[in-house]
């Protein structure tokens, strides 16, 4: 059983995470002294019920929970906070059991990804989660520059320490007048949501000691405008007078242009 436990608030627990913890012969955990409180709060004892499973741990924690499976043990997962396997623990225990033909269910939970984009007031209808963003090099530029891109609306967990220069980044890649929500503390005593650009959110962050956990919503990249209709022709005629075919040439100018094969489809036949 996958169970979603609070992201801070301890009432966000559901009656059946409860339900579910209480009966299970095991728990898996990030921290064990963390879900002790948890259960010690819902009035359930974790004696002799707890393993540890965290990021250095759950590959070799894999085959004893798979035993324990097979002998007929119901196994609850759960991480600090929120939903396991989102940027947490979780994955790699969830698709060794269903490879292994065990029923895996979930107890859904709160989730920061998803309250802090619901409360960012930027478009939910369709968006990406980044997670955590890789720390530095050619790889945390390559993801940064499709984030930059990307015309859905994205969700990026940060660590205090690291926040500001991670919106400092943003600021470079989406520029200045890119939308954006900062959240911190999500459901907690001192929990803030910052809405503004990213321009006026380094600023924000400049101002103030950032504590806590954070979610960085960015708005997605405006879409583009519309095709220049000459700049296509122009295109496809001189394509078109070095000898390449007709649809060759529709598939070249769509891709180097970013316009869509049917627009530049159009011009093709206006050509001939």
């Amino acid at each position: 059983m996958i169970v979603g436990t609070p992201i801070g608030n301890l009432g966000d627990l559901s009656p059946r995470a409860v339900e579910v913890l209480g009966a299970a012969d095991v728990i898996a955990c990030e921290d064990t002294r963390r879900v002790r409180q948890l259960l010690t709060h819902c009035g359930i004892s974790a004696r002799g019920r707890l393993i540890t499973v965290n990021d250095h741990t759950e590959a070799g924690a894999v085959p004893g929970v798979l035993e324990r499976l097979e002998a007929g043990e119901t196994v609850a997962v759960v991480s600090d906070a929120g939903m396991p396997g989102i940027s947490d623990p979780g994955e790699q225990l969830v698709s060794a059991a269903a490879a292994a033909g065990h029923v895996v269910q979930v107890v859904p939970g709160p989730s920061a990804a998803v309250a802090a984009l619901v409360v960012s007031g930027l478009p939910a209808g369709r968006f990406a989660f980044e997670g955590f963003l890789p720390r530095k090099g050619r790889a945390r530029e390559e993801r940064l520059a499709a984030l930059a891109r990307d015309r859905r609306t994205t969700v990026v967990y940060e660590a205090p320490h690291r926040v500001r220069d991670t919106v400092a980044d943003l600021l470079v890649a989406c520029g200045p007048v890119r939308r954006i929500a900062i959240a911190r503390e999500l459901t907690k005593m001192f929990e803030e949501v910052w809405r503004g650009t990213c321009e006026g959110a380094a600023d924000h962050l400049a101002g103030t000691e950032p504590r806590g956990e954070f979610v960085l919503v960015v708005d997605g990249a405006p879409e583009p405008p519309p095709p220049d209709a000459g700049a296509v022709e122009a295109a496809l005629r001189t394509l078109m007078a070095g000898g390449a075919d007709k649809r060759s040439a529709v598939a070249l100018v769509a891709a180097q242009m970013d316009v869509s094969k049917r627009e530049v489809y159009e011009v093709a036949i206006r050509l001939s």
